[in-house]
């Protein structure tokens, strides 16, 4: 059963590319893990690192693009940014748990010789997470400030229509409850000129991508500063590997995944995510992407020219960690990627899944990739690793990464399958639990209260002209 949530192109690259990073990061730990001395000094070796240079950076830059496809759903129902936050950097929240949580687990798997320490250490869910909500308050402060200015120039933004139904009285409820909230729609916005909801949202989308670029650039920018001459050294060390992954080492350690640069990722995958939403976009997909890619080589060029120059403007520079100029080449080739992946999705893997194959291998790993990310580190990394650690040569090393992505497929089929599976059998639950709603259509179990046409807010304040109280009006 294909998973619906790939059945658009727009859907499916996301997926795609989410996958590839999963395959780029199994080839990194594995061959990492496994490989002999002799082996890690041989030229694949040195590739294969090269490759993983890409896993976090995809995972972030595709996080940024998700939250904005989160934060224009919830624009679109005209939530205010305080809401819009709130779940934003809630979902941020739950995954910087999830990154903790992993911790936690892997240090009690490894009980008896792995460090306290390690409880602590700054890795790739905590950066997501922590990312995750700082864009999350970026997004809060744009809309903010741009709906206040809205309100200063006498065109008040547009109420939520949550705000005008929750304002309908229980003596409204019966015939007349479209008229009444017709008038209270008409009362609320009488008199108060504003901008055409499209040109209003364009705005937004448009300040909203200019931000977001400009956090990543700044980000960038501070990274090679707070890792020397401006580390914040007066913060103890688990905040400050936040700052520049430090940990309990004393200096900053490049296997970490601080804030600084990481993160810059993250917000130019959101800069991205807006474009894509962007009125401007809509009906130009594949323009817009084929311009993205190009703007991607662009910035590669830059970025190599950049680093010729004989003159540095950073006191201390270190290019494979900190420098600006590996962030823009690294930048550049995501959106190269991310204009390949399109096209492949759009025309050759869109076409195999509404034919005969219907199947991903890819789509699939990138719908279960944070499952995938959590199982496979203890099968290559921890005490339950199929192979004996820095003892295997290539082709041993090899044999394991295949049946490593295989496990980890199956086990994304399976996630997948269940989550349709759980959706299914929720139908056929519901006759066993509301035998009486079971046969109600969604129209008719809406008026069956009297508030088809009721918000939940709406529909608690009417909840006592519900038979069997509001909580059978869902």
């Amino acid at each position: 059963m294909p998973p619906p949530a790939a059945a658009k192109p727009r859907l499916a690259y996301i997926d795609w590319m989410r996958g590839l990073a999963c395959l780029l990061m199994f080839q990194t730990h594995c061959y990492d893990s496994w490989l002999s001395p002799a082996a890690r000094r041989s030229r694949f070796f040195m590739y294969s690192q090269l490759g993983g240079t890409f896993p976090a950076p995809l995972f972030l830059f595709l996080a940024g693009i998700s939250f904005a496809l989160v934060t224009e759903k919830l624009r679109q129902k005209n939530l205010p940014p305080g809401q819009i936050a709130r779940s934003t950097i809630r979902r941020g929240a739950e995954i910087f748990a999830f990154g903790l949580l992993l911790r936690l687990q892997e240090y009690v798997l490894a009980w008896g010789w792995a460090p306290k320490s390690d409880l602590l250490r700054v890795d790739i869910l905590n950066t997501i997470g922590v990312s995750m909500m700082l864009m999350g308050v970026v997004c809060w402060l744009v809309l903010a400030i741009s709906r206040n200015a809205r309100t200063v120039r006498g065109q008040p933004p547009k109420p939520a229509l949550s705000a005008v139904e929750g304002a309908v009285q229980p003596s409204e409820a019966g015939h007349g409850l479209s008229d009444a909230r017709t008038r209270l729609t008409m009362a609320a916005t009488a008199g108060a000129p504003s901008l055409p909801r499209s040109l209003r949202q364009g705005w937004d989308t448009l300040v909203l991508t200019l931000a977001a670029s400009a956090t990543a650039l700044l980000i960038s920018l501070l990274t090679p500063l707070l890792w020397t001459v401006w580390r914040p050294r007066f913060l103890p060390w688990p905040i400050e590997s936040y700052i520049n992954g430090v940990h309990n080492l004393g200096t900053p350690q490049a296997w970490m995944f601080p804030v600084f640069p990481w993160t810059a990722f993250a917000f130019a995958g959101l800069a991205v995510g807006f474009i894509l939403q962007s009125p401007a976009a809509k009906g130009r997909e594949t323009t817009v992407f084929l311009s993205l890619g190009g703007a991607g080589i662009v910035l590669v060029e830059l970025a190599r020219w950049f680093d010729a120059q004989p003159r540095q403007l950073y006191p201390v520079y270190d290019y494979w960690h900190t420098s600006p100029d590996f962030f823009l080449i690294r930048l550049g080739m995501l959106l190269v990627i991310l204009t390949g992946v399109y096209a492949w999705c759009h025309w050759v893997v869109g076409k195999w899944r509404l034919g005969q194959w219907r199947f991903s291998p890819l789509i699939q790993l990138g719908q279960a990739s944070l499952l995938v990310y959590w199982v496979h580190i203890e099968f290559v990394y921890g005490r339950l690793s199929i192979l004996p650690k820095r003892a295997q040569g290539v082709g041993a090393a090899s044999a394991g990464l295949l049946i490593i992505f295989l496990a980890m497929l199956a086990l994304a089929y399976v996630r997948t399958r269940t989550r349709g599976w759980m959706k299914g059998r929720g139908a056929e639950v519901l006759p066993w639990l509301h035998p009486a709603r079971a046969n109600l259509t969604p129209t008719s179990r809406q008026r069956s209260c009297g508030t088809g046409s009721l918000t939940r807010s709406g529909r608690a304040k009417l909840g006592g002209q519900c038979r069997n109280g509001p909580q059978t009006c869902r």
